[in-house]
């Protein structure tokens, strides 16, 4: 806020009094209305959820940062060609280093800044006898550790044989084989917990539970209808189940629902959402799915289907980008139609 001088002495009289009252007063109302200047992002949007706990869009996928003493915890690092970006956002919210980034799932816009965006931090354990090796010895050089289920690792390091489209660098560092893992950073206990046959076979949620905040990955997508990659695992049906689950894990406010808006669920794509949004999302798909599959028991091919437009209802929400609900309903029929 600047501050003025007057350089000469106005008279006392009432008309100088008068303007000079107005001219404070205009000082004052400029003061409070004039919002600070926001950080440049490089284009991307950064949200804060909590006092802790900031999510970056536009990188590809929704990036979860939470902060504490400990460093910073990311879910998800967003698309390759983003990463400089994301690095530079994380920067300006906290110049403390980033210690885990936890996958949600295998795809590019969420992994390809995997390898970038570690190397931008620093590993957990500390070199107290400052061996010089110390760094080339770590598993991931020193730089933040990358976590996941093994499904993700497996989609990422591709079958023996085949060429990963992922340099090794972005791959996991630390994979888990149980349904359930967790680490402690920053005073939170984090869950990371796998969604088997949802969006993909390589599906995770990330339950920040002193934050209450979720990451929902691909799972969740307020931007259009659900992507299920039936060809990698995914199903109609473990979609729903994995909803469910979200909503379980999510409270909604009250009884003084003045006092918040409850479990903040951070979607792969999209604005942060509250339970009763994910309960919205999920009585959608079950209401498509099962007019899909009554439209089946009468015989009709996906041809007939897509042209009786069983999604029309949830077009206008859900059905803005190109393709996305002719893939949803074809992902759907495959879905019901496969082979037990």
């Amino acid at each position: 806020m600047r501050s003025f001088g007057i350089a000469k002495r106005i008279p006392a009289n009432g008309s100088a009094c008068r303007t000079l009252a107005a001219v404070f007063g205009l000082m004052a109302w400029m003061a409070i209305s004039s919002p600070a200047a926001e950080p440049d992002y490089g284009g991307l949007d950064v949200i804060r959820v909590r006092p802790n706990f900031y999510m970056i869009a536009g990188a590809g996928s929704n990036v979860s940062v939470q902060i504490g003493q400990d460093g910073v915890v990311l879910v998800d690092a967003g698309s390759e060609a983003a990463s400089d970006r994301v690095i530079a956002a994380i920067r300006k919210i906290t110049e403390l280093p980033t210690r885990y980034v936890i996958d949600t799932d295998a795809d590019a816009d969420h992994v390809g800044g995997n390898g970038k965006v570690a190397k931008a931090g620093q590993t957990i354990f500390t070199n107290a006898l400052g061996n010089a090796n110390f760094g080339n010895a770590m598993t991931n050089g020193g730089a933040a550790s990358i976590l996941a289920h093994d499904s993700i690792l497996r989609r990422m390091s591709a079958p023996t044989g085949k060429k990963s489209e992922f340099p090794v660098e972005s791959w996991p560092t630390e994979a888990f084989l149980r349904n359930r893992w967790y680490i402690r950073m920053n005073d939170e206990p984090i869950e990371i917990i796998y969604q088997p046959s949802a969006h993909s076979d390589a599906d995770s949620f990330v339950f920040f539970r002193k934050s209450d905040v979720v990451a929902a990955g691909d799972i969740l997508d307020t931007t259009r209808f659900p992507v299920i990659d039936v060809a990698n695992g995914g199903s109609i049906q473990g979609e729903i189940d994995a909803l469910n689950r979200l909503i379980e894990l999510a409270i909604p406010p009250g009884p003084f629902i003045y006092e918040g808006v409850g479990t903040y669920v951070i979607p792969g794509h999209g604005r942060p959402c509250e339970q009763l949004d994910v309960v919205d999302y999920r009585d959608m798909v079950v209401i498509v799915r099962d007019v899909i599959a009554d439209m089946i028991k009468q015989g009709m091919t996906l041809e007939q289907i897509k042209a009786a437009h069983p999604a029309r209802p949830y077009e206008t929400e859900y059905g803005t980008v190109e393709g996305s609900t002719s893939a949803f309903v074809e992902s759907v029929y495959k879905s019901l139609t496969a082979k037990k």
